[in-house]
């Protein structure tokens, strides 16, 4: 399953590639998303906000194959039990707030 998320996610973002990653995502929604489950598992590795995760130095993602990777592992690992659409949203918002991956 976690497989077939994955190749989904890679098949929207090919599609949108002259456009600018996850742009069919709706941030608003990836943030309430975000918010509910993901804050509390970031806040508890890095402490305030939980923000540092995305605004570090040594921060793991470089791309949007990569946090759109990042989303979907934490997805399955976490048990969040987000479809697809859920996950493109997530990545809109991070990549609006954090990114800015053209």
């Amino acid at each position: 399953m976690k497989t077939l998320i994955l190749l989904f996610t890679a098949a929207m973002l090919a599609s949108t590639a002259q456009a600018a990653p996850f742009a069919k995502g709706d941030p608003k929604a990836g943030k309430t998303l975000h918010d509910k489950s993901c804050v509390s598992c970031h806040v508890s590795m890095f402490g305030g906000d939980g923000s540092e995760m995305y605004t570090r130095d040594d921060r793991k993602v470089k791309n949007p194959e990569q946090l759109a990777a990042r989303i979907s592992g934490c997805n399955a690992n976490t048990g969040a039990g987000w479809f697809p659409e859920d996950e493109l949203h997530v990545g809109a918002w991070l990549n609006q707030q954090f990114y800015k991956f053209k």
